[in-house]
């Protein structure tokens, strides 16, 4: 292990915190280091190991998609870029779908469709997009800028012009903030890294309202709540609000890379050809193996284990916080956090690795949750059990 981290220390970058651990195999919600020792994954690769690490019917799909076709560019066609696009379609917006690699390139799509449009329907200065204080979009310089969080811009400034941050849940703000210079607002439904803040009842409608009435695009960023973490496949679908343009990563591919910008059918032409591109993008392999993802989170009942697990486990925390363990809770789903009586976040995650359980912490009163779906109620039960010992013994 040591010698793996000199290696790392002297060839990658250091723009990761990593942890003291090395991890060689990984089979549904657990991962194996290189001694063989096991560990409950309660991160799942930051959601995109939503069906555990290895899925049988993914790698499957991958496996037998890279045996005929690994790649290509993107000036030919592809089956499964053609199906995964339509099942996609099908199951959301009903338009049309570009493919990328992650969720920063889905989400730099959307801004430059939003951007086109604005141009397209009311000329040079319908180009001001809207976004989320605390929201994090991505780390391009784009979605840097629309990520509305200070300490992760300001080594990186002068940003980009024509974007503005409002408070969220703060309705009046985004009224005051909205005219007709708006081309789109881009939000997450739940707020993932900056901590795990679902928007409160009414603020998607108000929104959605502001959007319409100004002519602009409302975008969500699903890139993290979308695909079965919150209980619903996309999270929007918990308000009823449609969004015109979505972004979709992480789990989509089942840990295989691959972004997806999903447009309504208004705005599925906006950006023609040659405008953008992604040479990776919607290549053969993954699009197989998110193909075999969706399949398994539209089965019959598996959301609505989703929502049973995540009420489960919500009802342990809160146990905890009428004990006095835990200052609140909050989250939708298996997409959860809890906030603590003190700034020991750090210390709980290293004592949870030593103890062979793999959380994450967003701030130091911060612990976030985002297990595997497939994740069972006693993984749970060893979860909470291991933090009411270690909070008793930290706080």
């Amino acid at each position: 292990m040591s010698d793996l981290i000199e290696q790392y220390e002297k060839y990658v970058m250091p723009t990761y915190g990593r942890q003291p651990v090395a991890f060689v195999r990984g089979s549904g919600c657990y991962l194996y280091d290189q001694e063989g020792s096991r560990y409950l994954d309660f991160v799942a690769g930051l959601s995109i190991n939503n069906l555990g690490h290895c899925p049988p019917a993914v790698v499957e799909a991958a496996q037998k998609q890279a045996a005929e076709l690994i790649n290509t560019c993107n000036l030919y066609y592809t089956k499964p870029g053609g199906e995964l696009a339509q099942l996609i379609s099908e199951l959301s917006l009903q338009g049309k779908v570009f493919f990328s690699n992650s969720g920063a390139e889905a989400n730099e799509c959307a801004i430059k469709l939003a951007r086109k449009h604005g141009r397209d329907t009311g000329g040079d200065n319908k180009f001001r997009i809207i976004t989320l204080e605390n929201g994090f979009h991505g780390r391009t310089m784009a979605t840097l800028t629309a990520t509305a969080q200070p300490a992760k811009q300001e080594p990186f400034k002068p940003l980009l012009p024509g974007f503005e941050y409002v408070p969220r849940n703060d309705i009046e703000a985004l009224e005051a903030a909205f005219d007709d210079s708006v081309c789109a607002i881009l939000l997450e439904p739940v707020q993932g890294e900056g901590g795990i803040y679902p928007l409160e009842k009414g603020y998607l409608e108000a929104a959605r309202r502001l959007a319409d009435r100004h002519g602009a695009l409302l975008m969500l960023d699903e890139v993290q709540t979308g695909l079965g973490r919150t209980g619903k496949l996309f999270a929007y679908e918990h308000s009823g609000v449609k969004p015109d343009v979505m972004t979709l990563s992480k789990s989509l591919g089942g840990a295989l890379p691959i972004g997806a910008t999903v447009a309504a059918p208004a705005y599925s032409d906006v950006l023609g050809p040659g405008m953008h591109g992604s040479t990776f993008g919607g290549g053969p392999v993954p699009c197989a193996a998110a193909i075999a993802v969706l399949k398994e989170l539209t089965a019959a009942g598996f959301l609505d284990s989703v929502r049973a697990k995540g009420d489960y486990m919500r009802s342990l925390l809160e146990k905890m916080k009428s004990d006095g363990l835990i200052a609140g809770v909050r989250g939708l789903g298996l997409m959860m956090a809890i906030d603590l009586n003190g700034p020991v976040a750090a210390d709980v995650v290293s004592a949870a690795l030593n103890n062979k359980i793999i959380l994450n912490n967003t701030s130091p009163e911060t612990v976030r949750f985002l297990p595997p779906l497939i994740v069972e109620e006693g993984m749970i039960e060893a979860v909470v059990e291991f933090l009411q010992t270690a909070l008793t013994e930290l706080t």
